[in-house]
């Protein structure tokens, strides 16, 4: 049997914190998982994105030490509408408190591009077609 991506899973330091950045990215998750320790949410086409609390991962894992924070070798990329959805966009989570890493430009690959940093110091890149 050939395996299949099913799940990307991010450990957090403040769930509702976490939650209500990813939600401003699209994704659909319900207001009552705040005050869950992990929260599991289906996207179109079946690939899920879990979310669970530091503890949850100590619980089963008690050497279980954060990463720092920044570029790692994951990052999950949101796509947009347009160039001026990225700047919306990268305004509207630098506006509500959240760390821009690099402000939206015109990446030589073709895309308007940003990037920004989640509450636990992740980084999530921005991005559209700039034709």
């Amino acid at each position: 049997m050939q395996p299949s991506l099913d799940l990307i899973g991010i450990v957090v330091t403040d769930m509702a914190r976490a939650l209500a950045f990813y939600r401003a990215l699209g994704l659909p998750i319900p207001p009552q998982a705040d005050r869950e320790p992990h929260v599991d949410v289906e996207l179109p086409g079946g690939l899920r994105v879990a979310f669970d609390t530091v503890e949850v991962i100590r619980s089963f894992d008690p050497t279980y030490v954060r990463p720092p924070s920044g570029r790692g070798g994951f990052v999950p990329a949101f796509s947009c509408a347009s160039p001026a959805e990225v700047d919306a966009l990268y305004q509207e989570l630098v506006g509500a408190g959240h760390t821009g890493h690099k402000e939206p430009w015109d990446a030589f690959w073709g895309q308007r591009y940003a990037e920004v940093l989640d509450p636990d110091g992740n980084l999530v890149d921005l991005f559209a077609p700039l034709s």
